[in-house]
């Protein structure tokens, strides 16, 4: 049973998602608060398996009550977020701060239903895949130095990484690590919705990192020394022609139920790098990229995933090992200096 806590200022929404969850006998509603300060109280008092909160409400709102609750008694947390681009923002601050994921908030009460199954599905991954709240926030204490590198590039090489539930925080211990100076583009396939989420997760990472970070864009030229993110609700693959490479943004079907999904870039990424990949896997829910690494490895690439200790969720990481897709498994914090090391061996031609 996943006793869960509903967290929402609004009584039509607490109603709503309760009869959202009503229909899965697996979940339990073990209460409910209508601002942060009372979720803070009856999570203590409660216990609950999950909570989901709202970001904006009075007395006290959800981004504080996330760093409430994760400095005193830490639960796994969904919050609600609107498509907005402060909503985005809000969003990934709560990642930030603890937060294990959130679901879109439709900003009409008619359209409330629509998340019902992404609700009740996320609860359930959530729950069975026992994330560590404890990693997470740990995680966000360690400060690391930009890892530096020896290049003398023979020839083109790019770098992938793949990451879904856990993922923001555990590319702020990457990507803001690699030096500014990496001789090769950086692709970086993060499961999130379309919106603004990937661009608002993209300027958060331009900020901390020496490298260029951006949302990709359809048709540019890829530049090395530049880390694209795919934009949620697009698959992103690279195609070379006359000796330039460029970004392809596809509006297709999901892959693995996401999009953008990491097998997809893995596999035009093959096609325009061959051997010269140095691709590593963070974080998530599922098995994307298990197939997508696997091929990587057998073309000659190097390959890394998150151990298990250190993983917020050990799904993806966990899915690439079993499928036989990895050459060494790291700590988050050694994965930077792992990235670094092994884009010299591309790089340099060893």
């Amino acid at each position: 049973m996943i006793r869960t806590l509903i967290v929402d200022d609004s009584a039509f929404m607490r109603m709503a998602i309760r009869s959202m969850l009503a229909s899965s006998p697996d979940i339990k509603i073990a209460g409910d608060a209508c601002n942060g300060k009372e979720a803070v109280d009856k999570s203590k008092s409660l216990h609950p398996d999950i909570i989901i909160m709202d970001v904006n409400m009075p007395v006290m709102d959800g981004l504080t009550a996330v760093k409430t609750i994760m400095s005193t008694d830490p639960v796994p947390i969904i919050m609600f977020s609107t498509l907005t681009v402060e909503g985005s923002k809000e969003a990934l601050e709560a990642l930030q701060l603890g937060a294990i994921d959130f679901v879109p908030k439709s900003e009409s009460h008619h359209d409330v239903n629509k998340i019902e199954k992404e609700l009740v599905d996320k609860i359930r991954n959530i729950h069975s895949s026992n994330p560590s709240i404890l990693r997470l926030i740990n995680m966000r204490k360690f400060k690391g130095e930009v890892v530096r590198g020896k290049w003398s590039c023979a020839g083109d090489f790019a770098v992938l990484i793949g990451s879904s539930t856990g993922g923001p925080s555990s590319l702020e211990q990457v990507i803001p690590r690699l030096p500014g100076d990496l001789p090769a583009p950086v692709f970086v396939v993060q499961h999130m919705p379309e919106g603004n989420f990937c661009k608002q997760l993209a300027e958060r990472l331009n900020f901390l990192s020496e490298l260029e970070i951006k949302e990709a864009r359809n048709n540019e030229k890829v530049t090395a020394g530049v880390v694209y993110i795919a934009p949620g609700g697009y698959h992103m693959t690279v195609k070379k022609a006359l000796g330039v490479t460029r970004i392809k943004l596809i509006k297709s079907q999901p892959v693995h139920a996401v999009m953008p999904a990491v097998d997809v870039i893995a596999e035009s990424m093959l096609d325009v790098y061959g051997k010269n990949i140095v691709a590593a896997i963070l974080t998530g829910m599922g098995f994307d990229g298990a197939a997508g690494f696997k091929k990587i490895r057998d073309a000659g690439g190097s390959t890394i995933a998150c151990s298990e200790d250190t993983c917020v969720i050990f799904g993806m990481p966990k899915a690439a090992i079993a499928a036989g897709g990895i050459d060494t498994v790291k700590p988050i914090f050694e994965i930077p200096e792992e990235i670094v090391r092994m884009s010299e061996v591309k790089c340099n031609g060893k």
